[in-house]
């Protein structure tokens, strides 16, 4: 199935205020990133997407299933990591799991066979025995993750994944993500403030803001500059490499992290950046082909409506 969330002009209202106005977007497989300041409706749309909330307008289909009409099919097929904690104290981290994976309609010997293989897949060792309210942050985010897993769905949508983990266990998350989406074939939409994340992950993204979709575009394609560059990280006498440069034609600007963008620089010419910048005794940390800053992308495309943010 090539397309599996397809809207058709949705649009939410609550007492007056419109939470999501006429989105349409078509998501298919891979990983897509569901991006938008506070208020911008990303909640909303995930729980219209489960059934949780009925649209006021318009159509979608989620899996091939009706929104509305068949939301307990849609239910079945997806596999939901909510933001906020959501587990039933007094119960170990195994029994949490497998709770989900009955509820999910999993016989008991397979369900617990399932859990224990999740549980591994997640990184739960010997904390699988104990309560769950006991569970640090990046605990908590491993269980909500595995219950929402252990069906084994084929489209999973994940809300704020890796909010409160430390940078390796967010690098391990993330892994653990490509891993299901590359190598098991699922579908997987990450609602995330985090744009790292984005870009390391993510085939696709969607921007929301005001409750309107302001981009839905390959994260390739709009990283993509639209004249040829490279980005040099550079050490040792910067400003004479950027004068060489300059006198040898090249548009020279500095960006927020401090390396230089050269615009309109090809190939071959790259190749004479590292002759230039040994003659003038400075030193390449390196040399790759410039990509556009997510962050400007998402801060141009809210920023194309004054009142985008609440």
């Amino acid at each position: 199935m090539d397309t599996l969330l397809q809207l058709d002009h949705l649009t939410k209202d609550y007492d007056g205020l419109r939470a999501l106005d006429d989105v349409s977007l078509d998501i298919g497989a891979g990983v897509t990133g569901l991006l938008g300041p506070n208020g911008a409706g990303k909640t909303t749309l995930i729980k219209v997407l489960l059934g949780l909330v009925r649209i006021t307008r318009g159509t979608g289909r989620v899996m091939g299933f009706e929104l509305g009409s068949q939301a307990r099919q849609i239910r079945s097929a997806v596999g939901y990591m909510p933001e906020d904690d959501c587990y039933i104290g007094g119960l170990s981290g195994v029994e949490m799991v497998r709770f989900a994976a009955r509820l999910s309609g999993l016989p008991s010997i397979e369900g617990l066979r399932r859990t224990h293989e999740i549980l591994d897949f997640c990184g739960i060792e010997q904390e699988r025995y104990r309560n769950v309210e006991t569970y640090s942050t990046g605990m908590r985010q491993k269980l909500k993750f595995a219950t929402a897993i252990v069906q084994d769905p084929p489209f999973l949508i994940l809300d704020e994944p890796t909010a409160g983990l430390d940078p390796e266990e967010r690098q391990v998350f993330l892994g653990r993500i490509r891993s299901l989406a590359r190598d098991a074939g699922k579908a997987v939409l990450i609602s995330t403030h985090i744009l790292p994340d984005v870009q390391a992950i993510c085939d696709n993204v969607v921007i929301l803001a005001r409750g309107r979709v302001r981009i839905v575009e390959r994260l390739s394609v709009l990283s993509r500059p639209t004249s040829p560059s490279y980005q040099v990280r550079v050490f040792g006498p910067v400003d004479a490499l950027v004068a060489r440069l300059q006198r040898e034609g090249l548009g020279v600007t500095t960006s927020g992290d401090g390396s230089l963008v050269l615009a309109g620089a090809d190939e071959k010419t790259a190749e004479r950046v590292w002759q230039w910048a040994r003659e003038e005794g400075a030193g390449i940390r390196s040399l790759v082909p410039a990509r556009n800053s997510l962050e400007q992308i998402f801060l141009d495309a809210v920023r194309e409506d004054d009142h985008a943010y609440p």
